[in-house]
């Protein structure tokens, strides 16, 4: 039998993070519950807020025709960018709902609640974060800039938003989606209507997988009275969840097809680009064959996947802009 001061939670590792990540295994001792607020040892976050940002910028070099030295830059700084403002977001949550957390079993060894770090030095961390993700951003052009800057208000209100409505998820798409906008507007100059629809289709995406990975908290969620989609859907969620799944691809193929028939696109890049929410499709159908609510290893996995679902669509952007 493991002894009490030997389980990883003891150890100060978060309960739902990847075994063996390299924040527990490499990160100096002092650091590890920093970059546990960042959630860095749980890349998903990162990447569920990157891809929308890949999307906006993929799309927008397919609509103009031509891709710029400076892509390259955009495309690595929303990479930096994501990554310091998921920790920073993420932080931010850990201080508002440090009493849930410490209430809900799968939350409980966060660093506030397990007594890492007290709210005044993760304040501290979550500044330092969000300053150096301005940096990045005061790189990119005004328009791109302002949207940045607007893209706060949404990342602020998401904590709160369980204590008074049941459809937080709403309030985390608009957050973890504003990459789409900002990055087309990085690379075009101005905001456009295919970029708006893209983001309107990573909302869509956010229900869908922030519902399945809401389902593992639903009991928690229920005695502390958190409010989620998964508790109001409950038995339903299936449902609700195809739902999610087909408007999320019906808004991307509309998006791909303001994008490339207002240019004047070829039908090629067009057909070509199609095949990104078509993937998409096939992936979220093969997540939703397997959701069991009561699987709670199987919810995080699933989850997890959405990674994977969301790459599909930012190869086949990059595809059709090389025909």
């Amino acid at each position: 039998m493991t002894a009490p001061d030997q389980t990883p939670e003891a150890k100060g590792q978060v309960a739902d993070a990847v075994r063996g990540n390299w924040v527990d295994r490499l990160a100096p001792a002092a650091t590890r519950p920093y970059l546990r607020l960042s959630r860095a040892d749980r890349p998903i976050g990162t990447w569920l807020l990157l891809l929308p940002c890949w999307w906006g910028l993929t799309l927008a070099i397919l609509h103009d025709g031509q891709a710029r030295l400076f892509d390259l830059w955009i495309f690595a700084g929303c990479a930096l960018g994501a990554f310091l403002m998921r920790g920073a977001g993420c932080t931010w949550n850990d201080i508002t709902d440090r009493e849930f957390d410490a209430a809900v079993a799968r939350t409980r060894s966060r660093p506030i609640p397990s007594g890492q770090v007290t709210a005044k030095q993760a304040a501290g961390w979550m500044i330092a974060q969000a300053l150096i993700a301005f940096c990045i951003l005061l790189t990119f052009n005004t328009a791109a800039i302002v949207l940045g800057i607007i893209a706060l208000a949404p990342v602020a209100v998401y904590p709160f938003a369980k204590r008074f409505t049941w459809w937080p998820q709403v309030f985390l798409g608009l957050a973890f989606n504003w990459g789409a906008l900002l990055a087309w507007t990085a690379h075009t100059g101005s905001l456009g209507w295919p970029a708006v629809i893209l983001y309107v289709a990573g909302i869509a995406w956010t229900l869908f997988y922030d519902t399945i990975y809401a389902h593992q908290d639903t009991e928690d969620d229920a005695l502390i009275g958190v409010k989620s989609t998964a508790r109001l859907f409950g038995n339903d969620s299936p449902g609700w969840l195809t739902g999610f799944m087909y408007g999320t691809t019906a808004l991307m193929v509309i998006a791909v097809l303001a994008a490339t028939r207002a240019a004047g696109a070829d039908i090629a890049p067009t057909l070509v680009a199609l095949g990104g929410p078509l993937a998409m499709l096939l992936h979220m159908r093969w997540q939703l064959a397997r959701f069991a609510p009561d699987d709670m290893g199987g919810l995080l996995r699933l989850f997890r996947s959405n990674r994977d679902a969301g790459l599909l669509p930012v190869l086949f952007f990059a595809c059709a802009a090389l025909v």
